[in-house]
C-alpha cells in the first residue's frame, strides 16, 4: 500500500500585493498541487484581501485570514504555524508574496524534508544567489545581518534572514510560542533559533532570490535595526542559559530536601 503524501500547508503573508496574489497562488499550485494555501492579509487597502477571497470562493484548498491592520510579518508567520498545528498538517511552508521566492524551488525544499526538520531556501549556499540587479545597501544589509546572526546565535545555516522555508509541524508544536519576542522581519532569525532549541535538524537548498514583480518592498531601516537589537537580546539569553539551567537543577535538588523538614508530625 502506498503511503499518503504529507499534508502540506503553504502560507502567503500579504499587505498590498493585489497584483501578485492571484498569479502567485497559480504558480504555487503548479509546483505543489497537493497543498492547502493560507493567505494572511493585514487589511491591505489596495484590495488584496478581497482578491484572495475571490480566489478562495472558487478553490476549496485556499483559505484566507483577515487581520485588522498591519500587525507585523512575524505575527503572520506565527498565526500560520499555529494554523498548521491546529489542523494537523505534516509540513508548513512559507514564501514571500511578491515572487521574490520563486515557487519553482518548492519541490527542492520538500525533498529536503526527508532528512531534515527544517529546510531553508538559501541565497548563500553554493548555487544560490540574488538576481542580478538586487544589490546595493539592502544586499549589504542582508549579508551583514546573516554574519551577525551566525556569530551571536551560533547558527550554522548561512541564510537566516530569508523566509522561504519548510518546517516539520510536529517539531513546531514543541516550541513555546509565548517566548517568541519578534513581531516583524526578525522573526526569521528567531524561529530558527527556537527550532534549534527543540532539536531540529536544519538544512539548506540553493534558491535564486528574484526581484518582486509588482508593488513595493515593506522592509525598512527601522525593521533592520529592530532585528539587530532582538538578535543581540537572544544572544544574551543564549549566553546565560547554561548558568540558568544549572541554577534550576540546583534549586530542584534543594527543593526535594526542604519538604522533609516541613512535613507536619503525626499526633502520638
Amino acid at each position: 500500500m502506498t503511503a499518503a503524501p504529507p499534508r502540506l500547508l503553504i502560507s502567503l503573508a500579504t499587505y498590498n500585493e493585489v497584483d501578485n496574489v492571484g498569479p502567485l497562488v497559480d504558480a504555487v499550485r503548479e509546483q505543489a498541487p497537493q497543498a492547502s494555501i493560507l493567505v494572511i492579509d493585514d487589511g491591505s487597502p489596495d484590495g488584496t484581501g478581497e482578491a484572495a477571497d475571490r480566489i478562495a470562493a472558487t478553490r476549496a484548498d485556499v483559505h484566507v485570514i483577515h487581520r485588522a491592520g498591519k500587525q507585523g510579518l512575524g505575527t503572520a508567520h506565527l498565526a500560520a504555524m499555529q494554523h498548521a498545528i491546529a489542523h494537523r498538517f505534516d509540513y508548513y511552508l512559507n514564501l514571500d508574496a511578491d515572487f521574490s521566492h520563486p515557487p519553482r524551488f518548492i519541490p527542492a525544499l520538500l525533498a529536503g524534508m526527508a532528512t531534515h526538520d527544517v529546510m531553508v531556501g538559501s541565497r548563500y549556499v553554493e548555487g544560490g544567489r540574488s538576481e542580478e540587479g538586487l544589490s546595493g545597501p539592502r544586499a549589504l544589509m542582508s549579508a551583514a545581518l546573516n554574519v551577525y546572526t551566525r556569530l551571536l546565535l551560533g547558527l550554522t545555516t548561512k541564510d537566516n534572514s530569508g523566509a522561504f522555508r519548510c518546517y516539520r509541524v510536529s517539531k513546531l508544536a514543541t516550541i513555546d510560542f509565548t517566548r517568541i519576542r519578534s513581531r516583524g522581519y526578525s522573526f526569521a532569525e528567531e524561529i530558527l533559533f527556537r527550532c534549534r532549541e527543540v532539536g531540529c535538524t536544519i538544512g539548506e537548498t540553493p534558491i535564486v532570490f528574484e526581484k518582486r514583480r509588482a508593488g513595493q518592498s515593506k522592509l525598512s531601516t527601522a525593521e533592520a535595526v529592530q532585528a539587530l537589537a532582538l538578535i543581540f537580546e537572544l544572544a544574551v539569553l543564549r549566553a546565560f542559559a547554561p548558568a540558568t539551567r544549572r541554577l534550576s537543577r540546583w534549586w530542584q535538588h534543594v527543593d526535594r530536601l526542604i519538604p522533609s523538614t516541613r512535613r507536619p508530625r503525626r499526633p502520638r
